[in-house]
């Protein structure tokens, strides 16, 4: 999959808005046209959050609004009831079913389902679970490579927080590996 539309949906404090950046700088990285568009809610922490991401491999990015996404990222329920109807047929939802207590009601979608939140707790990167999810989701949509998505860690992680660019690698590949 190399042009997509991602919604990344959750709570104020999960790290929406840096996975869609990491989204969105990996593909400036690799030559493609991207945008991203953050919104959250006022209470920030706790708040809902979501971020658009849009990837084109060929052309402009005519819109960073996104109302039917190729790939939806859900970190909570309210998110994933929010979202789920939107996501195109054929398309994927990537949930976090360590968080989420409901499975996917459409037939028509691919499901991901990873324990992100608890797998990030048990490598001792509790704060990272959002990455433990877009790992997955590179993996089962081909959207990028390990190698890429490393480019937009390597430009998203500020000079101030480089130390954490090791565990955010980390993260990616738990989701990256995982079957389950």
């Amino acid at each position: 999959m190399k042009s997509s539309e991602i919604i990344l949906a959750g709570f104020g404090g999960q790290g929406i808005l840096f996975a869609g950046k990491v989204a969105a700088y990996t593909g400036l990285k690799v030559g493609r046209e991207v945008s991203w568009l953050p919104s959250y809610g006022p209470e920030m922490r706790g708040g809902t959050c979501n971020c658009h991401v849009v990837i084109s491999e060929n052309t402009a990015v005519g819109s960073p609004i996104i109302a039917n996404p190729d790939i939806l990222m859900a970190m909570n329920r309210p998110s994933l009831d929010k979202f789920e109807d939107k996501v195109k047929p054929g398309g994927y939802i990537a949930i976090d079913n360590s968080l989420i207590d409901r499975d996917v009601k459409r037939d028509d979608v691919n499901v991901i389902k990873i324990p992100a939140t608890e797998l990030a707790l048990n490598a001792g990167i509790s704060t990272l679970a959002n990455m433990v999810l877009i790992g997955k989701i590179i993996k089962e949509t081909g959207l990028y490579t390990m190698d890429e998505i490393k480019l937009g860690l390597e430009k998203s992680i500020p000079p101030s927080k480089a130390a954490l660019f090791d565990k955010n690698v980390q993260a990616v590949e738990i989701g990256y590996n995982y079957e389950g």
